[in-house]
């Protein structure tokens, strides 16, 4: 009998990738494409190829895509592909890829990868894999650390162990965990390369449960040269840190640094350098946020160590542990931000100086009324265990001496609201819903130059003053003092219109020739 055996053979290029220059989860990234290892483009590379590749290599998760050739240029030609990961791939071999590249790419050009690598420590349940509850490996499985004794010296460590760059809270508590406390009464001094390192009761040994379970946040942002949520913005990059050029910074990049740093909302957006010069390298300038990233980093900018800047025109932020809710920016129910949690403010240990501070930290006019009785609502969580003292003067309630113990056993019903004057006005119009757009910055009044503003703007204005909807904007008779904002930018959802993109605060070439009103519909139109 004869049998004929038609043998089919179907061959794959299959992709491989590996990172040169550096460690085994750090370097420029390559990969081999038939018998040739070439390098890739960085202008097509981005976080989820990132994702990809380190996790491909067993390296965890990615810190950081680096361009310009930064471990290196390769040889051999660069790679004539675009990769168009998703970021769920296990490997590369997975992800589409377009053949043509949209850049014409040289080694000056090559990317470079910095993955976490293998750790024995990770931080859960804080939205990043740089903040969150603190948990060790231990015998193969994940256990958490006691927060007895635990301080900002054993979080450094942690940060440092995975490379998330400096520790800024080591008080935060990011809920129970499960399992096994592996670790207590954690003593480190702050130069061992991990937290297992560290001195401590012993593994498994504890008197302790997950209700005291350590928190740390950590960032490669910083601000200085005032307290943790104010201060000259700084970025770590390379190992170094340096600053941001206050050129084109506005409120929304504020925002990202005070969400990135946990610290609540963005009441000032500063350039010229308002907390003082810093030193070193100036990392990033014209930062262009749309205000809803993670972090600084995945902000636009010249790119790193690209500006026209010096060091006199160094950006600041300030931060606000204080909000006021159910009322409008200016009015609410106070809540002040402790570790993660906001909680709600007893009526009977609040008073006029207390009132003075927080209406000057949120950006608003002087305190109007001070309300008790839950009259912005009874509010959710926890009533503050802790007592304000401000003495008035303070910039910031974080400066306000406070009492650890309340006189008085608060409830719901016993929370304080405040309404503060507004932080934007309608001037010369015959009502306070038409006129000329005033804000207040600095404690005192200036107007807005007309350039870049649209119906967006004046709905977020409107809706601020609890006017209802604007109906026409114009030229208005000019204003005088200074010129606070220019080329206002609104998405229309904003609270407030000190959250609008701008070319920053007195950052204009007007005159009050550009001034300009508004006029509102009059009726506040609920949602």
């Amino acid at each position: 009998m004869n049998l004929n055996y038609a043998i089919h053979v179907v061959c794959f290029l299959v992709l491989e990738v590996r990172l040169v220059g550096g460690s085994r989860c750090s370097g420029r990234v390559e990969v081999l494409h038939g018998e040739t290892w070439s390098t890739v483009c960085d202008a097509d590379f981005d976080q989820q190829d990132a994702e990809v590749v380190c996790r491909e290599l067993g390296c965890g998760p990615p810190v950081e895509v680096l361009g310009a050739a930064a471990f290196g240029g390769g040889e051999g030609q660069v790679w004539s592909e675009e990769l168009q990961c998703r970021g769920n791939e296990s490997q590369i071999y997975f992800c589409p890829t377009s053949s043509s590249l949209k850049h014409n790419c040289s080694h000056d050009s090559d990317v470079g990868l910095e993955c976490a690598g293998k750790s024995s420590v990770r931080l859960l349940d804080g939205g990043s894999r740089c903040a969150g509850r603190v948990e060790v490996l231990h015998r193969g499985q994940w256990g958490t650390v006691c927060g007895d004794d635990w301080d900002m010296t054993a979080a450094a460590v942690v940060c440092r162990e995975l490379r998330c760059g400096e520790a800024v809270a080591a008080d935060a508590y990011f809920g129970s965990g499960s399992g096994p406390i592996w670790m207590d009464d954690v003593d480190c001094s702050g130069s061992e390369s991990t937290l297992k390192k560290c001195q401590l009761t012993g593994l498994v040994k504890h008197t302790c449960n997950h209700t005291k379970d350590a928190g740390v946040i950590c960032s490669d942002v910083r601000l200085i040269n005032s307290s943790r949520c104010s201060g000259r913005v700084e970025v770590l990059h390379r190992g170094q840190w340096g600053t941001v050029c206050g050129h084109g910074w506005d409120m929304r990049d504020a925002a990202v640094v005070c969400r990135e740093l946990r610290c609540g909302e963005a009441v000032d957006a500063l350039s010229k350098t308002p907390f003082g010069p810093g030193s070193g390298p100036i990392w990033m300038d014209n930062v262009d946020c749309s205000g809803s990233e993670s972090t600084l980093k995945n902000c636009g900018s010249k790119g790193w160590g690209k500006h026209n800047c010096d060091h006199s025109s160094d950006s600041g932020v300030i931060c606000s542990g204080v909000r006021l809710v159910g009322g409008s920016h200016c009015s609410g129910r106070v809540e002040v931000l402790h570790g993660e949690t906001w909680s709600t403010v007893c009526d009977v240990g609040f008073d006029q100086q207390d009132a003075e501070v927080v209406c000057r930290e949120l950006g608003c006019g002087l305190p109007v009324e001070v309300l008790g009785a839950a009259a912005f609502g009874r509010g959710e969580g926890q009533v503050w265990s802790e007592e304000l003292q401000c003495r008035g003067n303070e910039s910031q309630i974080y400066f306000c001496p406070t009492s650890s113990s309340l006189k008085h056993n608060c409830t719901h019903d016993n929370i304080v609201g405040l309404v503060c004057a507004d932080s934007v006005r309608l001037v010369d119009g015959g009502s306070r819903c038409a006129g000329r757009v005033e804000v207040l910055h600095r404690g005192q009044w200036g107007t807005v130059c007309y350039r870049g503003w649209d119906m967006r703007a004046a709905a977020v204005v409107c809706r601020e003053l609890g006017c209802g909807e604007p109906k026409s904007d114009d030229y208005a008779l000019p204003g005088s003092g200074p010129i606070w904002l220019s080329n206002v930018n609104c998405s229309g959802s904003e609270s407030t219109l000190k959250h609008c993109g701008s070319l920053g605060w007195g950052e204009q070439s007007c005159s009050h020739g550009n001034d300009f009103k508004i006029i509102c519909s009059g009726i506040f139109l609920e949602p």
